[in-house]
């Protein structure tokens, strides 16, 4: 079963002359349960795609499909239940003033879920954090912390699919590991699907099983993460990636 499908998205900023096209008739579609990642240079219109999907940008045009419901221009509540995001940066995305147990206690609130208590309590520890993180402000929280925060927030409203914006790019190295074990676990244990952008073909190699290469807009290839492990790309500039992941 196909949980989300992009068909011919377009995606632009800006009008008359100054208008720039971010993504250009991109097509691809992701099973229920999978995790399929978008690859490319920055500035290759991976994030915007992401944007356009949340609602975050509305000049685009194209189909997005989300658990077989068309998207409209605007999104509502049902669709925040069906579709979060994690951004790439932890500190950026909490609210300095807000502790750990508010984040957490209002993003349920606002879902209109009841037994708030008891909640937060499993989202910590469904995280890896636990009950002594639960009145801790972000500046108190490492990088990684705050990004097990960030997606335990996002978990929150109990979602079917999680957009995940260079979810480790911000983090250490040594750090980096472990968050994307933590969501390789969540993805397993919730049955969730997996929308992912990333420059790092091996994070990607890793956490996905399909993935499209992005480039100046437009899809270039969608490959298995078999192919790419096995340097199988059929487009120049897939290749021209790949190799360059591999000198670097």
């Amino acid at each position: 079963m196909t949980e989300l499908t992009i068909d011919n998205l377009n995606v632009w900023f800006g009008h008359g002359r100054d208008r720039v096209d971010a993504v250009k008739g991109a097509t691809f579609s992701v099973e229920k349960g999978e995790s399929f990642g978008l690859v490319g240079e920055s500035g290759s219109g991976k994030s915007t795609i992401l944007r356009a999907i949340t609602g975050l940008v509305s000049t685009w045009s194209g189909q997005i499909t989300v658990a077989g419901k068309p998207l409209g221009p605007k999104r509502d509540r049902a669709f925040y239940k069906t579709v979060q995001m994690v951004f790439q940066d932890p500190y950026a995305s909490l609210h300095p003033r807000h502790s750990v147990d508010q984040v957490l206690g209002e993003t349920l609130y606002l879902h209109g879920l009841g037994d708030i208590d008891k909640r937060v309590s499993k989202l910590l520890d469904d995280v890896g954090l636990g009950g002594k993180f639960r009145f801790r402000y972000p500046h108190q929280l490492s990088g990684g912390q705050r990004q097990r925060v960030a997606i335990a927030r996002a978990l929150a409203g109990e979602p079917e699919v999680l957009l995940l914006d260079e979810p480790t790019s911000a983090l250490d190295v040594s750090v980096q590991a472990e968050i994307l074990n933590l969501l390789t676990d969540l993805r397993e244990d919730r049955g969730l699907t997996y929308l992912m952008v990333s420059h790092d073909l091996a994070v990607v190699g890793h956490m996905c099983e399909r993935l499209a290469v992005m480039k100046g807009g437009e899809i270039v290839e969608v490959m298995s993460a078999d192919a790419l492990r096995h340097n199988q790309a059929t487009h120049p500039y897939s290749q021209a990636l790949l190799q360059a992941s591999i000198g670097g």
